[in-house]
């Protein structure tokens, strides 16, 4: 059985930043493409990052363009996003999110076409 364990989040003040890390266990690591998104109270879930299962391929909200990277480490079953220069407006539930993909470039931001979701783990930013 797949899982992924996020972890990382917690309270910040504008201008910092923060390293969210997520590990799959069950399955084999390097067979998925994987997502982080997030969700603001009163909002729906949103990508914000993805990276292909060999890390060619990265895609990025507009919102996060050069202020996060995302990043995985299959020796280490782990997917991190890096956030730099955080504000308010980027408080929100942080979900990592798997699906399986035969391609190896492949890199999707679509919330369907996730097989697993993490727990999520909260981002506070304060101003």
């Amino acid at each position: 059985q797949v899982q992924l364990l996020e972890s990382g989040g917690g309270l910040v003040r504008a201008g910092g930043s923060l390293r969210l890390s997520c590990t799959l266990s069950g399955s084999r690591f390097s067979d998925y493409a994987m997502g982080w998104f997030r969700q603001a109270p009163g909002k729906e879930r949103e990508s914000v990052a993805a990276i292909s299962r060999n890390s060619f391929r990265t895609d990025y909200a507009d919102f996060v363009k050069n202020r996060f990277g995302i990043f995985r480490d299959n020796a280490q079953n782990t997917v991190f996003l890096h956030m730099n220069n955080l504000n308010p407006e980027d408080t929100a539930v942080y979900y990592c999110a798997a699906e399986e993909t035969p391609q190896s470039s492949y890199v999707s931001t679509n919330i369907n076409a996730f097989d697993f979701w993490g727990q999520g783990t909260q981002v506070t930013v304060s101003s």
